[in-house]
């Protein structure tokens, strides 16, 4: 429930934070680098997903362009973003996710092997495909809620067998995140969306462009936060249709197999994602959050991720849907706030200002989606 597709990253501008500038005697100009350019571990803005290149005024990420191929055939269109391999992820700046290597379980990772095509590396998926073609469809409540909504239908959706990972069978086995973003179609085809808009019955709702004669794809960022750092990810694919289609990703019913429930445990191959449901509302007011005001067309969620790169060793571009609904009391005595920290939204739960859906025990509700980190403003 990440974002809407199409929807600009602008209208979620107030996570950028305040140059250092502001209340002090010097301009910015006098500033030093920011830590994080020392270290990456230290406060500041680093890219943690180095295959692309960030455009924060039109908020997308342009990266490689892959092209495999079915056993069958036909053209898989792909990126790649994650890897359970350290040495490639820092070879080919991917983000390393070595939980990775437990979603080996069931259909949630295709099978693939590199093949000598016109003497070029290719991936072969053994299985797996995509249908571009559905219409992208949300249909809110009725306000003042809106959530849950009346009808949704994602814009693109897997067969029984699709998810995004793959393992690699003849290169040591490491699992990789590929999201498809096209399927089916021609170089020639997707040529036309190299400058123009994408046609969205053809590929991801969320590319803005793609280019196979530049070998590059242009996809739109998402807003949010991880232990109070605002960032911005990818948001490619769900195991459900619900949050499928609320985020403008790929449903993927192979990602369904994945274990749910037992965040940073052993085998555990998610991180936790915190949605909030009935947030403050208002596209002016700074505490902006939730299902409720993303629904009513002010902007994304701003979800709350659990650990990324450089902040835990515990990433995962798997995260484990929780969402958390504000209590009539919390609300009364005016908590209701933006929550952007994992263990101040636990905590907001123990207290019982938190609860999960309908009123019930806060927790993972079984959905899985697939959203990779590229940035972190601090």
């Amino acid at each position: 429930m990440a974002a809407f597709a199409h929807q600009a990253l602008a209208d979620d501008g107030d996570i950028a934070p305040a140059p250092p500038s502001i209340g002090a005697a010097v301009p910015l100009t006098y500033f030093g680098p920011a830590p994080s350019q020392v270290m990456p571990e230290l406060i500041g803005p680093l890219q943690l997903l180095r295959a692309g290149e960030i455009d924060h005024n039109t908020g997308t990420v342009t990266l490689p362009l892959y092209e495999g191929f079915m056993e069958s055939g036909e053209s898989v269109w792909y990126i790649v973003t994650d890897t359970s391999d350290a040495d490639n992820a820092a070879a080919l700046g991917l983000n390393h996710s070595a939980k990775l290597t437990y979603a080996n379980v069931g259909r949630a990772v295709r099978q693939a092997r590199i093949e000598n095509r016109d003497q070029r590396a290719v991936l072969v998926f053994e299985s797996g495909t995509v249908d571009f073609s559905p219409e992208h469809k949300v249909v809110p409540g009725d306000a003042p809620a809106y959530f849950p909504p009346k009808d949704v239908q994602p814009g693109s959706v897997g067969d029984d067998n699709y998810s995004p990972l793959a393992v690699v069978e003849n290169a040591g086995n490491a699992i990789y995140n590929a999201p498809m973003v096209a399927f089916g179609a021609t170089a020639d085809q997707l040529e036309a969306y190299c400058e123009g808009e994408a046609d969205h019955s053809v590929v991801h709702d969320k590319v803005v462009h793609i280019c196979p004669s530049e070998g590059t794809v242009t996809i739109a960022l998402t807003a949010g936060f991880s232990f109070a750092k605002p960032v911005l990810y990818l948001s490619t694919d769900a195991s459900d249709p619900l949050p499928a289609a609320l985020e403008g990703a790929t449903f993927a019913p192979g990602l369904a197999d994945i274990p749910v429930g037992g965040d940073d445990s052993l085998f555990s191959s998610v991180e936790r994602i915190f949605v909030s449901v009935n947030g403050p509302t208002g596209m002016d007011n700074p505490h902006r959050q939730g299902l409720t005001s993303a629904l009513a067309g002010e902007g994304s969620p701003l979800n709350t991720l659990g650990g990324i790169p450089t902040v835990a060793t515990d990433y995962s571009p798997l995260w484990d849907l929780n969402p958390y609904v504000w209590t009539d009391a919390a609300i009364e005595a005016g908590y209701r706030s933006r929550l952007t920290e994992e263990f101040d939204i636990l905590g907001k739960v123990e207290q019982g200002f938190l609860t999960g859906l309908g009123g019930g025990a806060f927790g993972s509700i079984g959905f899985v989606v697939n959203c990779p980190i590229v940035f972190r403003f601090l």
